[in-house]
């Protein structure tokens, strides 16, 4: 056991000596750093701009250190590997790792130092990326020691910030600059003035952050900083070729299911749409044979997380379906929505907040009928509305029309593996759509100061 956790903290140790000396490595010896200030035009960086603040590792490295020390979490560790993409599902893959969601603040960071329009001085940069872990630091007020002072996260940060070369932060009082959150901002917000602590931290609502974007997996409703962005799913291929070969691979999967649900949940007695879900399900199953179909609805049993690093599990039987069943769990949003658009399988949701309000840079909402489907879990659960029956009806037409819109959604929420060819960087991931989408909320802000002031 001591070999086994030695020989991961060598690997954790590795992983991040790429991760902030990534021209070092062989395989990225065409990574544009900072010198791209030199080597990009003028014109295609303007007012793209970004400038990446240096923070000391207690902000993000030192962080990783601490990958399994948590009793109520998963080892960690494994997933650090290949710049938070995790260890590969096998060992002849091109494009599918075992990716934790959580590593998303790694696998964004690592993208950011091949950014080609990166610049070293902040008085001409567009935006300011703060690469601070905020989703490892939380894991010490969520399940460690400093649970009771969950009011604390954050702060140092601002104080490092206001001290350490404050001309930087003072340029527009944090409103350019930006981080990424690897949990939903509702993991960030419980109020200052609590008088018992709930789950959750306070990183959210401290004031001196109320400037600064927050880029989370799932943002609340009201808060004009918080932006949603996808979930990181098990695919990041390195090159065009591959990415072309899924989607081809995609198209001719035949779709033997009208409809599947993958997930855990819906067991307790309680009104709520996966048990409603579950039933139809299961009343279902001898529903063999209406309208070319083999079963009318499909599950996939994901409780106790054991989808999680195993997208074969879910992967095969999405791609055997035409729609994937999106109800909300613990909160609204699901990974399985970016799974099921990876396998062209058509996604179903059950209210807005699941992804219509969220990841509107991603899945553009003037279009989201043309690409899913809405059915208010209300008329599910209280008034006896028949999912399967929605579905069955939808003529097969406009369902061969909306997985080609799904198809073409799939580049826009992958995120590709760093250093990719540059055939695959002509194709815009959710990489590049969040850095877009993040320089045009920035742009647009300081614009409406401008104007008050």
């Amino acid at each position: 056991m001591a070999s086994s956790k030695q020989n991961i903290f060598i690997s954790i140790i590795i992983t991040l000596f790429l991760l902030f000396n990534p021209t070092t490595s062989q395989d990225t010896d065409n990574l544009e750093s900072s010198s791209s200030t030199t080597t990009t035009t003028q014109n295609n960086c303007e007012k793209r701009w970004i400038h990446i603040r240096k923070l000391p590792p207690q902000f993000n490295l030192d962080l990783l250190a601490n990958c399994s020390e948590y009793t109520f979490l998963d080892d960690l560790c494994p997933y650090l590997a290949n710049h938070g993409l995790g260890q590969k599902t096998h060992n002849r893959s091109h494009s599918w790792y075992r990716t934790d969601p959580s590593m998303l603040e790694l696998i964004f960071h690592r993208r950011m130092l091949e950014y080609p329009c990166l610049t070293e001085d902040p008085t001409i940069a567009n935006a300011v990326y703060l690469p601070y872990y905020a989703g490892f630091d939380s894991l010490r007020y969520l399940y460690g020691p400093e649970y009771n002072s969950s009011e604390e996260h954050g702060v140092q940060l601002f104080n490092f910030l206001q001290n350490e070369n404050p001309s930087i932060w003072n340029r527009h009082s944090g409103h350019d600059h930006f981080l990424v959150m690897a949990r939903p901002a509702w993991d960030f917000s419980q109020p200052l003035d609590n008088d018992r602590h709930l789950w959750g931290t306070s990183f959210l609502e401290l004031p001196q952050f109320f400037n600064v974007t927050a880029l989370t997996i799932e943002a609340r409703a009201w808060p004009w900083q918080e932006h949603a962005v996808p979930y990181p799913t098990s695919f990041h291929p390195p090159n065009l070729a591959l990415l072309d070969s899924w989607i081809q691979r995609v198209r001719r999967s035949k779709r033997s299911s009208l409809a599947l649900f993958a997930g855990g949940g819906g067991l307790s007695s309680a009104p709520n749409i996966r048990r409603s879900i579950r039933i139809e399900c299961d009343n279902s199953s001898s529903s063999v044979g209406n309208g070319n179909y083999e079963k009318l609805c499909d599950t996939v049993d994901c409780s106790n997380g054991v989808c999680e690093h195993d997208p074969i599990r879910f992967m095969k039987p999405m791609l055997g379906a035409n729609f994937c069943l999106q109800p909300p769990g613990d909160t609204p949003t699901r990974k399985s929505t970016f799974d099921a658009i990876l396998a062209g399988c058509i996604p179903v949701f059950f209210e807005d907040l699941s992804a219509k309000s969220q990841y509107s840079w991603h899945l553009p909402e003037n279009e989201f009928e043309s690409f899913s489907v809405t059915i208010p879990k209300e008329d599910v659960v209280f008034r006896g509305l028949k999912i399967l029956d929605v579905l069955q009806r939808i003529p097969r037409a406009r369902v061969r029309r909306m997985r080609e819109k799904v198809l073409e959604l799939i580049p826009r929420v992958v995120y590709r593996k760093h250093n990719s060819s540059p055939g695959l960087r002509t194709k815009k991931d959710a990489f590049d759509l969040t850095i877009d989408g993040t320089l045009d909320k920035i742009r647009t802000r300081l614009q409406e100061l401008d104007f008050v002031l």
